[in-house]
């Protein structure tokens, strides 16, 4: 039996021990996600993520206790409960304070508050028409329309850094990255780079970029801001540090590997950097308090996602080695099971190992026939409505390149997967390709938006 001093918020050392969780088991593993439908082979944590039976409980409880005296909760737990949540994720990331961590509801509001920077910018005349904002060319689709909203429309012009894939080195995208930053220097305008926008973990394809590195390289070119979207990173790729990164603002939601309940995100800016033009861009009473103060506060909604950050904790810490543990158990399998796929259709993964986190790109048989995006979308709807299988599909243009595979499949490994999910998935590729199916057998539609 393990036990511990229990330490409190006041920083005090309670004599009386408190019982240590004892480690999960598998039973209590599926348990915890026994609200997931059964039936569906789940290879897409990547999108929405999962959150635990025990968390959700909490959650309801943060929930009743707004609901039975709701000035009760505003005034006495509300903002002592997100500066906790604040504090666990200070930690979790390395920030030197925690008034450099400001909690939001996903990596789509933290892209707004930074490009939102951007653009006062443009407006007040401290950016001039024609300054950049960089961006790879892989960048999250609402971050690119992001970047349209903010930046272009304020007089910004927008470099897209066009990276390989299947990738076969991180010294590939380094050599890519720099070539478009001295490209801009090279042609001599007066306008300057003024944002860097570097995915963690690009979306689709899925690889896990060498932020730091690029972070370096906008350093020496002179780029003013760095903003790392790692909408994936916290609970899927090891090692978050602010410190070892280096860039100016960086976000991650929590709510798709860290086990939080939809939807909760955090967002980081360096103290060092002129943080008095951050902003939530919902304004509220707040206004002009700091954005970790206008953030916990933006008018009366359901705060209890973020308030369950300990609980979190609490949940990871069962596993052995808690979130880093988590973390390589899950890359490890997600590899394991991905060369599998790749052995049974001859094919081969889009990365390195090295390179992917909890997700690997997985090549999919050539005689399915995926010529397009709108291809790529109605097969992963009839995986869904007629194998139960829930698995994202990347189209690769490049026929006749790279031995024939323009389709990849996303495949994510979390804790309550299994390795029938996957045979699942193989025998239904399996099943479709000795049946002479291409993508051409479904109806014509428009693709819609990969998460």
């Amino acid at each position: 039996m393990a036990f511990h001093d229990q330490t409190h918020k006041n920083g005090t050392v309670s004599k009386k021990p408190k019982l240590l969780p004892s480690p999960i088991t598998d039973v209590e593993i599926q348990s915890e996600f026994s609200h997931h439908d059964p039936t569906v082979a789940r290879l897409n944590n990547g999108a929405f993520g999962c959150c635990p039976s025990s968390v959700l409980a909490a959650q309801r409880e943060w929930q009743l206790k707004f609901l039975r005296q709701p000035d009760h909760f505003y005034f006495n737990y509300l903002k002592k409960g997100i500066l906790h949540s604040r504090t666990i994720i200070k930690e979790l990331v390395n920030a030197n304070h925690v008034d450099e961590i400001s909690i939001v509801d996903n990596a789509s509001t933290a892209t707004a508050i930074v490009l939102q920077q951007a653009t006062w910018a443009f407006h007040e005349g401290r950016f001039n028409k024609g300054d950049a904002v960089v961006m790879l060319h892989y960048a999250y689709g609402s971050v690119k329309k992001a970047i349209e909203a903010y930046v272009t429309r304020a007089g910004g012009r927008v470099i897209e850094v066009h990276l390989p894939f299947p990738v076969t080195s991180e010294d590939e995208i380094v050599r890519e990255f720099r070539h478009a930053l001295e490209k801009v220097k090279r042609e001599g305008s007066n306008s300057k780079v003024r944002l860097a926008v570097i995915d963690h973990v690009t979306s689709m394809p899925s690889v896990v970029i060498p932020v730091k590195k690029l972070v370096e390289i906008c350093r020496e070119e002179s780029v003013d801001q760095v903003f790392v979207d790692a909408a994936h990173a916290i609970g899927c790729i090891p090692r978050v540090d602010m410190q070892e990164i280096g860039a100016d603002f960086y976000t991650s939601n929590l709510h798709k590997w860290f086990f939080c309940p939809s939807s909760v995100a955090f967002i980081y800016a360096r103290k060092s950097v002129n943080s008095v033009d951050l902003h939530h861009p919902v304004v509220s009473h707040e206004y002009g308090n700091g954005l970790a103060i206008e953030s916990a506060w933006i008018g009366n909604r359901d705060y209890s996602a973020q308030l369950v950050v300990p609980t979190v904790m609490e949940f990871v810490n069962r596993f052995e080695g808690g979130i880093e543990g988590i973390k390589k158990r899950n890359h490890d399998c997600v590899i394991q099971m991905g060369e599998m796929l790749v052995e049974a259709w001859g094919t081969h993964l889009g990365t390195p190992h090295h390179m992917s986190a909890s997700m690997v790109m997985v090549g999919l048989p050539s005689g399915l026939g995926i010529m397009s995006d709108c291809d790529a979308m109605n097969l992963r709807t009839y995986l869904r409505d007629f194998f139960k299988v829930e698995v994202p599909i990347y189209f690769r243009d490049g026929v006749g390149e790279d031995g024939g595979v323009t389709g990849y499949a996303r495949i994510s490994y979390q804790v309550y997967n299994k390795v029938e999910d996957y045979y699942k998935f193989r025998d239904a590729i399996n099943k479709l390709v000795s049946g002479g199916f291409t993508c051409a057998d479904l109806s014509t539609s428009t693709p819609g938006s990969v998460v």
